[in-house]
């Protein structure tokens, strides 16, 4: 029997923290909108909700995984002097 020749698969890789995000944003985002559009059964609802509930935390996730890439894009000395994203205030004593 001969080889048939087949150009290697190359393995799956990890989406970018970015493309992940887009990913789940968008399906979390038609997820509500089955939701919203009161057609769904009472068991449906409650699956689409546990699954909305896993599309926000990888949401959530990817969002903090850019954050902490900028912080040490910021500062690759000591990420953790980098100032918080998002308005957060920063207790300052000396102010």
């Amino acid at each position: 029997m001969a080889k048939s020749a087949s150009t290697p698969v190359p393995p799956a890789q990890d989406p970018s923290p970015v493309a992940d995000f887009e990913n789940a944003l968008g399906q979390l985002e038609a997820l509500v909108e089955r939701m919203e559009g009161g057609e769904l059964s009472l068991e449906e609802s409650l699956g689409a909700y546990e699954r909305g509930v896993g599309l926000y935390r990888r949401c959530r996730q990817a969002l903090e995984e850019a954050e902490q890439r900028v912080r040490l894009l910021s500062d690759p000395a000591a990420p953790e002097r980098s100032q918080p994203f998002g308005g957060e205030q920063v207790d300052d004593p000396d102010a």
